[in-house]
């Protein structure tokens, strides 16, 4: 590890295929925490290459317990949070609205690193038992159109890397890596990223896979569609800059989309927005993303008729069905 740190530290890159080692090693425990640290450090410190992010992402997948969900074609959404942005649980209300529709979701979701409440917080909170068994997770979709992934579950190599995250508490490239690792991985992907850099090197990649992706990046800063001002969207067809207006939708302010600063508080925001309880900022953050996921899962919806689907789910009570059928489901 010695020289690889000197290397970085040089301002060197990695090839894929080392990249692809180092973090084999790791996951296997062949460097002491404070060699991990200053490896994740680096990255903090300067960018990210694509032959790097792509060797890091294929020694996740290739050290992964692999969840095999392809008949249902599910969809995944994930943001790769580290945005400093502290919304509420957007990406994970979007993946109950979007079951609630009718597609197929395999949420793949972790505890807060360097936010206050993860997707796991979230739903340990409601007390959902976390499983990898492939048949309560079947059931799942079967009952709920959606399956939560644990990422530690299905990770298990990484748990020598998941304290040095924690006690560092800042985002590390592996924010980065959360999304492209979907251990059941899907042929279907809605993608939010906290940087325009991070984006396009996510299209990079995805446009040599035979995914349907849709990546979002807002302008100010966002890992999702914020509604607070325009937004980057790449898919297969290329990029696009939208706005809120673009989708049907009024522009909101940043205060209202904030994320309660408890884990109990951000779970009462989530319920608000189940129960049709929440403010219209909310509500229409929701939707939009969910209207996105489910643009990209179907090729025949256009925007707006995607956003009309993901409201209907949300206002029927449809995505709070699901959310209740998936607590049970296991």
């Amino acid at each position: 590890m010695k020289d690889i740190l000197n290397k970085l530290i040089n301002h060197q890159t990695l090839d894929k295929g080392t990249a692809r080692q180092i973090l084999v090693d790791l996951a296997q425990g062949k460097f002491n925490q404070s060699q991990v640290a200053a490896f994740l450090t680096v990255y903090m410190m300067r960018s990210i290459t694509v032959e790097e992010l792509a060797g890091f992402r294929d020694a996740m997948l290739e050290l992964c317990t692999p969840l095999n969900i392809g008949d249902y074609d599910a969809i995944d959404l994930c943001g790769t949070g580290g945005d400093g942005k502290d919304t509420f649980n957007i990406s994970t209300l979007s993946s109950f609205v979007v079951a609630g529709a009718g597609q197929y979701v395999a949420k793949h979701g972790n505890t807060g690193v360097s936010s206050v409440c993860g997707s796991s917080n979230l739903m340990a909170h409601f007390g959902y038992q976390f499983t990898n068994d492939e048949d309560q997770l079947i059931r799942s979709l079967e009952e709920a159109n959606i399956c939560f992934l644990h990422a530690p579950l299905f990770h298990p190599a990484m748990k020598n890397v998941a304290p040095i995250r924690k006690d560092l508490g800042v985002k590390t490239f592996f924010n980065m890596l959360g999304p492209m690792v979907n251990p059941s991985f899907p042929s279907k992907q809605l993608v939010g990223v906290f940087s325009l850099e991070l984006a396009r090197l996510y299209g990079y990649l995805y446009q040599k896979s035979d995914k349907d992706f849709l990546i979002l990046h807002a302008l100010d800063g966002y890992d999702e569609i914020s509604l607070t001002g325009d937004f980057k969207m790449i898919t297969k067809s290329g990029e696009q800059m939208l706005s809120p207006s673009d989708l049907g939708l009024a522009e909101v302010k940043t205060g209202e989309i904030s994320g309660g600063t408890t884990i109990e508080s951000a779970a009462k925001i989530f319920e608000n927005v189940l129960k049709g309880e929440a403010t219209t900022a909310q509500h229409n953050v929701v939707t939009a993303n969910a209207g996105m996921a489910l643009y990209c899962a179907d090729s025949s919806l256009s925007k707006t008729d995607a956003i009309a689907k993901a409201d209907e789910s949300l206002k029927s009570g449809k995505a709070l069905k699901a959310f209740k059928k998936l607590l049970v489901a296991v």
